[in-house]
């Protein structure tokens, strides 16, 4: 899609922990004026972009822009000036419909780190019309939720069809490794969320619900998730995955968006693995019985809060995604981020989605999109091209 904007991307929520961040590192990978990307960074407070701007050093020709997500008017002035709109500016639910409203009436394209799926059920209906008639692309959960999930599987199928003529009727997620905390903004995400629950028992059922983003299609019952079991594939106990509630339904709207590609029955869970033997029962166990802790608060870090870039730096993770294609015959994807994933890993994917949807020629049409399904190799190339994901591809098996 062609147009004539100002900037290429604008960071909405620069200032916050994780907006800065990703400033930090557009700055350093695409300088601006040298590298050809056009970009600002904006929010509702000047003095504390200002802050910023000095701290990371960044150059006359990176500008502040002030929006507020209570005023509007403002949002629009501002997304009519770019491409892309990134916003780092959450809880969603309580900073980010309006300016979705705004991207969509603009006809600006759009990429968030949402992991509020009761959010996203509601701005389905609210924009999807807006952005079809702007030709505005809005793409949620473009960080370490869902990215990896929703492209680890999408390569998965296609290695399938590739190799095997069809496609993985079930597909298991499963962590192997990860070191790094939940972010602030993740946090303030599900305490909005358990919020709106109390607020109205109907937001549970989209929380429990793997299709609430489908936009009608029902697929089959799927794995539970929720309950330690010992997964026989993996030779390893599995607990359940606080990502998951996000994940899942990411990559089940993504089916759904490309026409059912990955089929109709198709089933989908995501799990920790925990280790074998009575050691990994227990660990698995005591994964299940702490699965929501992290939102209980204590020393947990706030919104605009998180850890040193030693921590983000020593953190890192490996998810496996597997399916069995037919006896004997199965296809695998690892996909790895060598920062924490909270922050310095999403924070890179994020950016590198931007500069995706701003410059990689990405030929959706207007709507509210996934990740794999706006995307998909486009993204994939990139992020494997900048060292920010690593994929690995396994095929066991050959065509019967």
């Amino acid at each position: 899609m062609s147009k004539n904007r100002k900037f290429d991307i604008v960071v909405y929520g620069a200032s916050g922990f994780t907006g800065k961040l990703i400033a930090e590192y557009l700055a350093k990978e695409y300088p601006s004026g040298e590298s050809g990307l056009r970009w600002a960074i904006a929010g509702r407070n000047a003095e504390k972009l200002s802050e910023v701007h000095t701290e990371l050093e960044l150059p006359e020709t990176t500008p502040i822009l002030e929006a507020d997500s209570t005023d509007p008017q403002s949002l629009k002035v501002m997304a009519a000036q770019t491409k892309v709109v990134l916003t780092a500016a959450g809880p969603y639910q309580l900073y980010g419909s309006e300016l979705v409203g705004a991207c969509a009436e603009t006809g600006t394209d759009y990429v968030d780190l949402c992991g509020e799926p009761d959010w996203i059920y509601k701005m389905l209906p609210a924009h999807s019309e807006a952005a079809k008639r702007s030709g505005a692309r809005i793409v949620f959960s473009c960080g370490f939720d869902s990215v990896p999930s929703d492209l680890g599987v999408y390569k998965l199928q296609a290695l399938a069809r590739e190799r095997f003529g069809k496609s993985v009727s079930q597909v298991k997620g499963r962590v192997l490794k990860i070191q790094g905390s939940a972010s602030g903004g993740t946090i303030a995400s599900a305490q909005a969320s358990l919020l709106a629950v109390k607020e109205d028992p109907k937001v549970g059922e989209v929380l429990m619900d793997p299709f609430a983003l489908t936009g009608g299609y029902i697929g089959p019952k799927q794995p539970a998730g929720h309950k330690p079991t010992f997964d026989e594939d993996l030779n390893s106990w599995v607990g359940p995955f606080v990502m998951a509630t996000i994940n899942t339904k990411i990559v089940h709207r993504t089916n759904s968006l490309l026409g059912l590609r990955y089929g109709e029955d198709f089933l989908y869970d995501e799990m920790v693995a925990a280790g074998p033997g009575e050691r990994g029962k227990k660990i698995a166990q005591g994964i299940a019985k702490a699965g929501g802790a992290f939102i209980a608060g204590g020393d947990l870090p706030g919104p605009g809060e998180g850890p040193s870039r030693d921590e983000r730096e020593a953190g890192h993770y490996t998810v496996l995604y597997s399916g069995l294609v037919s006896s004997g015959s199965r296809v695998s994807i690892t996909v790895s981020g060598d920062q924490d994933p909270g922050y310095g890993s999403t924070s890179k994917i994020i950016a590198e989605s931007a500069v995706c949807m701003a410059l990689d020629g990405v030929d959706v049409s207007g709507g509210l999109w996934t990740p794999a399904s706006a995307m998909g190799e486009k993204l994939i190339d990139r992020l494997t091209q900048k060292k920010v994901l690593e994929f690995k591809t396994e095929v066991v098996g050959e065509p019967s």
